[in-house]
């Protein structure tokens, strides 16, 4: 089993929502949008999208249904928004940045009473 079929099937139990959502579909679904929105507005929106897709999934009478149509109105809804304001902003390209030098050791401190 790989490691993102035993995380969603954990959360599903967990959130004792086993009975009201296909994993399977979901996940394809979900990522499928976030790329999108990743993409096409920013990463940091791909989450919080994410978040707002299950709360409006949640609040209809049948969730499962609603995902796929809530879905296709998010992933227009990102395609506009780039369109109209250019794709979101993309990592800049180079090198890593490398971490500051690590501190010279300085002489050891001489053993002696311990201050009290």
């Amino acid at each position: 089993m790989n490691t993102l079929k035993e995380w969603v099937d954990l959360v599903c139990r967990e959130l004792d929502i086993t009975d009201a959502v296909s994993p399977t579909a979901m996940q394809s679904r979900v990522l499928d949008m976030s790329r999108d929105v990743a993409h096409g507005v920013a990463r940091p929106a791909a989450p919080l999208t994410a978040y707002l897709l299950g709360l409006a999934a949640g609040r209809s009478s049948d969730p499962e249904a609603s995902s796929e149509q809530l879905t296709q109105q998010v992933c227009q809804l990102a395609h506009r928004w780039a369109q109209e304001h250019g794709p979101g902003p993309s990592p800049k390209p180079g090198p890593s940045p490398k971490p500051g030098p690590s501190p010279k050791p300085g002489p050891s401190p001489k053993p002696g009473p311990s201050p009290q």
